[in-house]
């Protein structure tokens, strides 16, 4: 329910904060103190369409803030939580309009869209007026009233999910033949691509392996090259037998002419030079023997670089004809062998669809018919309750109905097939129409009371507000609306504007609204009554500027809920 409502710079309205209650409220006050004010703040906080001219003449902005108690599992809690809030005990609603008529929207501190804002107003404030668009009037509600009102929840469910399993089977019915056409106008190129990949047959994670493989190979390749040409320098590189070996012996040869003949190699002056030249002969001889035993050991097979070489190459070139990656290429073939194996066996599977979807729709229908026969009877009954109502508010010619008929199959869904209207004829012998187009404002207001009475046990809305549902009316009728409102009041929080004595005296809390000039300027305040203060205002709408003892008395019976005696009304 709605507890405060916070006002700043709103027209005639400076600063205002009040606090309701559970209950019937009463707003009362002299034509033009303001009240309209006050519902069109609330308005800009439930998402209405912000205009400059809201933004008070000395002010460079207005706001508004409305707070509510929403009830355990009210339909806002899911709304916020589909934007990833939190769920709180408390809903804030805020709007801020600028003077250029530029606005903001919050709830809960969150800046949100005023399409959002607007959604969640709708939820938890319900505006009932002469000048309002109506719920009750648009035919759009009329099936989910009906169905509050007077048909199970276990029938609504079943029909819902009756749809969902007929709808569901109707789609994968659709979807395959939608593949099986696909698949016969393309039947030579599948036939063919499979074929092809079928002989590539790509394994999973192949281009991967091969990559490694390809890059191992290259580099033991690129290692022999570099162990052979090594090894090529070590060795005789012409038919003379020239190299590094023979070299070395041809030095030693040299240096040992220079020792006496006969000598020992220790006194020939180069042994130290023949002696490293020997340590050189063994070592190169050592360098070739271990070169050799690498060369003899290298993993190199110029064949099969070039086999992994044309595999790869050969997986990647399909990849790019079929506009896949390598790693896809096996569920793309497992998609072609599907697509082709549909082909086949294509018409089993359609028999067996539409099979299924033969048995979704009997039980959809079944279970639609027996929501009919429901709503029927409720229909019925909605009727007689509504139509007890209409001759205290004076609409004792009035006749309601509540129509159920059975829409085209186009039409069809997860609510069922019916089409729920509620019309009213307004005199005798007049055919019945929409709600809107035939009633006049006060007419269409009362039968807004008279259906809320009987509906409001299921509103899933827990704020209604009323602005001016007794006008034009008094005496009686206005005593039939004040109970009325007090009926629906009982279940929901109600906040109604009134010119009625009769309705003021049922209210539970009484707020007057007023005009009164502050610092040589006019402004809008309002006040809650005291049962004193609440007497004289009663009193004021009995009697007018001039308030008798009598008006006082006729007050007292009204507040005690007894009829005035006649001729106290000026």
């Amino acid at each position: 329910m709605l507890t405060a409502l916070s006002i700043r710079d709103v027209v005639l309205i400076e600063r205002l904060d009040l606090a309701f209650e559970s209950g019937l409220t009463v707003l009362t006050g002299e034509t033009g103190a303001g009240k309209s004010i006050l519902l069109d703040s609330l308005g800009l906080a439930l998402g209405a369409r912000a205009e400059s001219g809201l933004v008070r003449a000395s002010a460079e902005q207005a706001s508004v803030t409305a707070c509510f108690f929403p009830p355990d599992g009210h339909p806002v809690v899911s709304v916020l939580a589909e934007q990833g809030w939190e769920a709180e005990d408390e809903v804030v609603l805020r709007r801020i309009v600028l003077k250029d008529g530029r606005s903001r929207a919050f709830i809960n501190d969150h800046p949100v869209g005023v399409g959002l804002l607007r959604r969640i107003g709708a939820l938890l404030v319900e505006v009932q007026g002469q000048h309002e668009q109506m719920s009750l009037a648009d035919p759009a509600s009329h099936a989910g009233l009906l169905d509050a009102f007077g048909v199970p929840m276990a029938l609504r469910s079943a029909v819902s999910d009756a749809w969902r399993i007929w709808h569901d089977a109707l789609v994968r019915l659709e979807n395959a033949r939608e593949a099986i056409a696909a698949a016969a106008r393309d039947e030579e190129w599948l036939r063919h691509a499979f074929a092809e990949l079928a002989t590539l047959a790509p394994r999973v994670g192949e281009e991967e392996a091969l990559a490694r493989e390809r890059l191992r190979l290259q580099q033991n390749e690129r290692r022999a090259e570099a162990i052979a040409s090594a090894l090529a320098e070590l060795t005789p590189r012409d038919r003379r037998g020239a190299g590094p070996a023979a070299s070395l012996r041809a030095a030693s040869r040299a240096l040992q002419r220079l020792a006496p003949s006969g000598d020992a190699v220790g006194d020939n002056p180069a042994g130290p030079a023949l002696a490293a030249l020997e340590r050189a002969e063994e070592a190169l001889a050592e360098a070739e023997t271990l070169l050799s035993r690498l060369i003899a050991d290298a993993d190199v097979d110029p064949r099969l670089l070039e086999q992994s070489e044309e595999r790869l190459f050969a997986l990647r070139a399909s990849a790019r004809k079929h506009s896949v990656q390598v790693p896809d290429l096996p569920v793309l073939l497992d998609t072609l062998s599907g697509r082709l194996a549909a082909l086949e066996t294509g018409a089993a599977e359609i028999s067996e669809l539409e099979q299924a979807a033969r048995a979704g729709r009997e039980r959809y229908l079944a279970a639609a018919a027996a929501l009919s026969a429901s709503r029927g009877a409720a229909a019925g009954k909605l009727q007689k309750a509504v139509g007890k109502e209409l001759p205290p508010l004076r609409l004792d010619k009035a006749r309601f109905f509540a129509e159920v008929g059975v829409l085209p199959e186009a039409g069809w869904g997860p609510n069922g097939m019916d089409q729920v209207r509620f019309l009213i004829a307004t005199n005798p012998g007049q055919e019945p129409g929409p709600l809107a187009r035939v009633a006049s404002g006060g007419e269409l207001s009362r039968l807004m009371l008279a259906m809320k009475v009987v509906l409001s046990a299921g509103s899933a809305v827990p704020t209604l507000v009323f602005d001016e549902v007794d006008s034009g009316v008094g005496g009686a009728t206005a005593a039939a609306v004040g109970e009325r409102l007090a009926r629906v009041a009982e279940g929901l929080q109600v906040l109604v504007v009134t010119h009625s004595p009769q309705v003021a005296a049922r209210g539970a809390a009484h707020l007057r609204v007023a005009k009164a000039a502050l610092r040589d300027r006019t402004a809008t305040t309002v006040e809650r009554l005291t049962p004193d203060e609440r007497r004289e205002e009663i009193a004021r709408m009995l009697a007018g500027e001039t308030i008798s003892d009598a008006a006082r008395a006729a007050a007292d019976d009204l507040l005690r809920g007894q009829k005035p005696p006649q001729g106290v009304l000026v």
